[in-house]
């Protein structure tokens, strides 16, 4: 069959190493009679060597043309199930049905963020997510305190799963070439019970407002959600700047918010 032509609207950029598949697929490691999830398959240079391990695949594809010529690319297996659509509208809950849905894909770019957040809200019906992004959001995703890197992103992704950079993939291995390194990213999901969960409303305010300017220190960036003396009494140093500050510290200030 002819190759799609990537569609620049889609942030579409097509794996073609044969190499990086095969370290990638090894990385999935993909089991049989397993049912995984793949965002965005383009023209199945992951999906077929997953459903040739034995896996059950539920494609989820946003193109409508890449969605309905993707069965016939792969010769109609039987176990691969297409659901054309936007992964931002998609109930995963209810794709993952009674059973945890392990998560892999070669994210858009252009709105991985926000796919990111979109499954965070759904980590119940998920297992280990696997996930091909642009390097830079890699490098935000698992950045530690005192980083450049380390933000918004990296606090509230430590906050949902333990997180694991696998490796970096270089622009030739993609048609056409993104301007961008990607990397891969492995994501396991933590079990949350309800206090911690009760806790998220004011730790995603704690934290969209200590980066919000991210050279205030504390004391001046949470101003209008704690004032000094309950920073302190979090045992945290009203002087500090939030690039400071580990997950236990941000939950602790969000304890102090709650209460």
């Amino acid at each position: 069959m002819q190759a799609h032509r990537p569609r620049k609207r889609f942030g579409q950029h097509f794996l073609h190493d044969q190499q990086v598949i095969d370290r990638l697929v090894r990385a999935i490691a993909p089991q049989p009679g397993e049912r995984l999830m793949e965002i965005g398959p383009g023209e199945g240079v992951l999906t077929r060597p997953m459903l040739a391990e034995g896996a059950r695949v539920v494609a989820v594809e946003l193109d409508r043309d890449l969605a309905a010529t993707l069965a016939e690319r792969l010769g109609r297996p039987e176990h691969l199930e297409i659901v054309q659509a936007d992964i931002l509208e998609v109930d995963v809950a209810d794709l993952a049905g009674r059973h945890r849905l392990r998560v892999v894909g070669n994210l858009p770019y252009n709105i991985s963020t926000p796919i990111l957040f979109h499954l965070f809200d759904h980590l119940d019906a998920l297992g280990e997510m696997v996930f091909m992004l642009q390097k830079e959001v890699v490098d935000r995703l698992v950045a530690g305190p005192d980083s450049k890197d380390y933000g918004r992103l990296s606090v509230m992704a430590a906050f949902f799963c333990d997180r694991e950079w696998l490796f970096d993939v270089p622009a030739s291995a993609f048609r056409p070439p993104p301007r961008v390194t990607s990397a891969i990213v492995r994501l396991r999901p933590r079990r949350l019970d309800a206090a911690r969960l009760g806790l998220l409303p004011a730790l995603q305010e704690v934290v969209r407002l200590a980066f919000g300017q991210r050279r205030k220190t504390l004391r001046n960036s949470l101003r209008t959600l704690l004032d000094e003396s309950a920073i302190k009494a979090a045992g945290i140093d009203p002087g500090l700047r939030a690039e400071r500050l580990e997950l236990g510290e941000f939950l602790r200030l969000a304890e102090q918010v709650n209460r």
